[in-house]
């Protein structure tokens, strides 16, 4: 049977038509070209999302020709398909799904792979703005009938074997469930035939399905052509179901205890220690003994809202939630506060601020107006800052800004949440990162020594909406965080090459306006022999010369495209047990490549973008040098045991600290009577003994 597949020609003609080519700089499908083998899938419409229209139609191909969708347009012959389209913050998130079951695929039970699908459709989706088409994408849509989306879920239990004997998964390239994957040759579900078509490349090792290799040092295991018949002269008998796959196990009565939820040791009473004084880390308590908590963002990225605020632990974080859902939490105002001392207690000072811009904050809005609705206030920022003394809280002052909406209004909210512990002696002069050594997260201090910036530290880009250079905010480079973070940078078709270097050269170095970094996390500012050091610019670029090929209209030659930040650091020393890390050097590297305007057969808007990206990678240096290589080991390499077979340290294996398969004290043991039934046997052997005859 044939099924016509028309995604190649589909694909070209809307190439031809230039439906698949984005509007640069306004709206965008990312991706923009989707292949599914299921019944779902799901893009995100990102740029100027306001009053676009979103639609989708089913192309056909009939009689070889293409009929390209009108935007704006009602499309009711969407066939058997759903379009769903999600608001969130500067995107829409669409989603594609079948409306109906995948009872028109029944499985084959007698074959587990079917060479052709039994659903192929090709569907458009449309983004427009009054009846204007900006952005498109194409989803091709092939459905096999013995796929894994086409078999029901089974009720049955999977049986877990007994990992003492089996290991549990015996099969580890089988990664889905009813179907044959391809290169598994331990997979149940490939047919024979099947399999021979992937015999030759087959995945090998434990992921291939070979859970129990034989081990190197094992009497049955076959010789590597390059060992010799001698060696080892010692081997470990051993049965092949002895795997070092199988684990340890405890073979003991399993007693079920009770089942405790989450929630229920979340909420018991928290301990309470604050009168004796606070630890790093340790949460701050209120008078009501509970903890005094701001939102916060967990791990897997998700707004905590009840997150308790730890000692000496300074962050700064954004919540995104919506209006709609949005609580204003009491006000901390009332607020009191243990500060760690007996019977201590602080209230809080607080001021409050307006916001001036509300759309750095809402986005996708949609105001309900109410006859009689008064307007709500809410928080969209909150800056703490903790005032300590030792082990104790003197001060706290709180800035909250505010942001006057109706009650009513719709949209996405993003709140910033700041916390900072301040010595009580200190003013707003520029905080240390460490004591003496750098603490892990905090930022890289820096120093300009013409005093003409007035820098702080480095910096990397933290991209806004649409990802543009010229809306992006800067973020500090955190000790020990390797990072990459990039930018777009608007070009014209006609733009100017020495222009263009120019204006990515000085976006470049503005996250770099410094000269020195402190090597340690306490240097002074004010006193440049107080471990600074000199950022070393490899292959600084002359944004100045141009290359000596001629450039045309959309083509620029080396254009400096990435920044990479390069820092050395080490161990050196400990402080009341605390490791002690210090910065060793500092390079910074431009590399350079070639710009090409990208466009379709007619080029319409003539903006295109161009890509920046800057990296921090973090080295660690020994505090010592490692054990020179000794003098077998450099005249010997052949009998190296990490590079080849036949391994002099092994020759006795068994007897060597690299057994791990019984306790030393056996080994030795059984070495030494070993020993002595070789010396007994040569001296009963013939020679020996007709010496003493004669």
């Amino acid at each position: 049977m044939g099924l016509l597949r028309p995604a190649p020609l589909l694909l070209g003609l809307l190439f031809l038509q230039d439906v698949l080519r984005p509007l640069w700089g306004d709206l965008v499908f990312i991706p923009s070209y989707i292949r599914t083998p299921g019944p779902v899938a799901s893009a995100s419409l990102v740029g100027g999302t306001d009053d676009v229209v979103v639609s989708m139609s089913l192309l056909r191909d009939e009689a070889g020709s293409l009929q390209v969708p009108v935007c704006g347009m009602q499309n009711n012959d969407t066939g058997d398909w759903s379009l769903t389209v999600t608001p969130s913050v500067d995107a829409l998130e669409v989603t594609v799904r079948l409306k109906r079951g995948l009872q028109g695929c029944p499985a084959n039970e007698a074959d587990s792979f079917s060479e052709s699908p039994c659903i192929v459709q090709t569907l458009l989706v449309s983004a427009s703005y009054n009846s204007s088409c900006l952005a498109h994408l194409l989803i091709q849509v092939e459905i096999y009938a013995n796929s894994s989306t086409a078999h029901n879920a089974s009720e049955n239990m999977t049986v877990i074997p007994n990992q003492v004997y089996q290991p549990l998964g015996p099969c580890p390239c089988n990664l889905t469930a009813g179907a044959c994957d391809v290169r598994c040759c331990c997979d149940q579900e490939c047919s024979s035939h099947l399999i021979e078509l992937f015999r030759e490349s087959c995945f090998t090792g434990v992921f291939g399905g070979d859970i129990n290799p034989p081990f190197d040092q094992l009497c049955s295991a076959p010789r590597a052509h390059s060992t010799p018949g001698w060696f080892p002269l010692l081997c470990v008998q051993s049965s092949l179901t002895n795997s070092p796959f199988l684990g340890y196990f405890y073979q003991g009565s399993v007693s079920s205890g009770q089942h405790t939820s989450f929630e229920g040791y979340w909420h018991t009473d928290p301990k309470d220690f604050s009168d004796f004084g606070y630890k790093q880390g340790d949460p701050i308590m209120t008078a009501e003994k509970a903890y005094f908590t701001i939102p916060q963002v967990s791990l897997a990225g998700q707004c905590v809202r009840s997150a308790p605020v730890g000692f000496l632990r300074n962050f700064d974080v954004q919540c995104v939630t919506s209006l709609g859902d949005h609580r204003e939490q009491d006000g901390i105002i009332n607020t009191r506060i243990k500060n760690g001392s007996m019977g201590g207690i602080l209230t809080p000072k607080v001021t409050y601020e307006e916001a001036i811009d509300l759309d750095k904050y809402i986005t996708s809005t949609e105001t309900l107006l109410s006859v009689g609705s008064a307007p709500r206030n809410i928080n969209v920022e909150e800056h703490y800052i903790f005032r300590w003394n030792n082990n104790t809280i003197s001060e706290i002052h709180v800035k909250v800004i505010r942001a006057k909406i109706n009650a009513h209004q719709k949209g996405i909210m993003t709140q910033r949440f700041t916390v900072k512990f301040l010595s009580y002696n200190s003013g707003y002069e520029k905080e240390t990162s460490g004591n003496p050594g750098y603490q892990l997260g905090r930022p890289v201090r820096a120093l300009d020594v013409s005093r003409r910036r007035e820098v702080t530290t480095l910096h990397l880009w933290q991209p806004a909406r649409r990802g543009l250079c010229t809306s992006a905010t800067l973020k500090p480079v955190l000790f020990g965080e390797d990072a990459l973070s990039g930018c777009l940078l608007e070009v014209g078709i006609t733009e100017n090459c020495t222009q263009l270097r120019a204006k990515a050269v000085e976006i470049l170095d503005s996250l770099i306006q410094a000269t020195h970094v402190a090597m340690r996390g306490n240097s002074d500012y004010s006193d440049l022999s107080d471990g600074w050091l000199e950022i070393i610019r490899a292959d600084a670029p002359d944004a100045g010369a141009d290359p000596s090929v001629g450039s045309v209209n959309g083509t620029c030659w080396d254009v400096p495209a990435q920044l990479r930040i390069r820092v050395l650091i080490s161990d050196a020393g400990v402080v009341e047990g605390i490791t002690q890390q210090e910065i060793l050097g500092t390079e910074t590297r431009v590399s350079s490549t070639d710009w090409q305007f990208q466009c379709g057969l007619t080029c319409e808007h003539p903006v295109d973008l161009f890509l920046l990206s800057a990296s921090v990678q973090f080295i660690k240096i020994p505090a010592q040098l490692p054990h020179p290589l000794t003098r077998y080991q450099i005249n010997f390499t052949e009998y190296e045991c990490n590079r080849n077979d036949v391994c002099w340290p092994q020759l006795l294996y068994p007897l060597t600290r690299y057994y791990q398969g019984e306790p030393y004290s056996q080994c030795v043991a059984k070495g030494l009577l070993l020993v002595s039934v070789a010396v007994i046997a040569v001296l009963l052997s013939n020679p020996w003994t007709g010496r003493c005859k004669a």
